[in-house]
């Protein structure tokens, strides 16, 4: 009488868990119930539509309209660069001199004012004359402009043009006297010297 009892007891035991649910025995593992989709191998391969000639056709009327308004901009663009670069160039023919202008009208006003004394004397006026040279050679050396005046050095037929040539005591090709002083700017020479050149004497 004691077994009958827990027999029962354990025949209960075993059929509930034979008729558990197994989604409830383990509740870690949900059940999924969504279908799986395979994408179609047609949709996969296909590629984007080709432009129809009518489209490529106004594709390239637009770009080639880009083309010429960029075109007709640089034309107008560097035809102003050039109307400007003309209007300095004629600019700085016109007025190349007039640093050179400013600076010689102290000279005037120099001479005009040595002229303009009445009853002045000799020295006076020699005064005057030696004051305005200076005022004068001041604006050359300012303007980059120098005298060339040889006397004794060698003949330079690039800074020097002989008038004659004389016998003379001194080294063949020296420079015995100058008739006229040149004037060089800054490196150029735009006026020889006139010189005497020594030659040897006839034995």
């Amino acid at each position: 009488m004691g077994i009958g009892p827990i027999t029962g007891q354990f025949s209960m035991r075993f059929n509930g868990m034979q008729n558990s649910d197994p989604s409830q025995a383990n509740p870690q593992t949900p059940a999924n119930d969504d279908p799986i989709i395979v994408p179609d191998r047609a949709t996969q391969d296909a590629k984007p539509a080709e432009p129809t000639p009518e489209e490529r056709i106004a594709a390239a009327e637009h770009k080639a309209a880009e083309n010429y308004d960029q075109w007709l901009r640089t034309r107008a663009e560097m035809e102003n660069v050039r109307r400007r670069a003309q209007e300095d160039i004629a600019k700085a023919h016109k007025f190349a001199i007039e640093s050179l202008v400013t600076g010689m009208l102290p000279v005037r006003d120099s001479l005009e004012a040595t002229l303009a004394v009445e009853g002045g004397t000799l020295e006076a006026l020699r005064n005057g004359v030696e004051l305005t040279l200076k005022q004068l050679i001041g604006l050359f050396e300012k303007s980059g402009v120098r005298e060339i005046n040889p006397p004794g050095e060698k003949f330079d037929p690039h800074k020097h043009q002989a008038i004659s040539m004389l016998p003379s005591e001194q080294e063949t090709n020296t420079v015995i006297s100058v008739l006229q002083k040149g004037y060089m700017l800054n490196e150029r020479v735009i006026r020889p010297a006139f010189v005497t050149v020594a030659k040897a004497k006839d034995t």
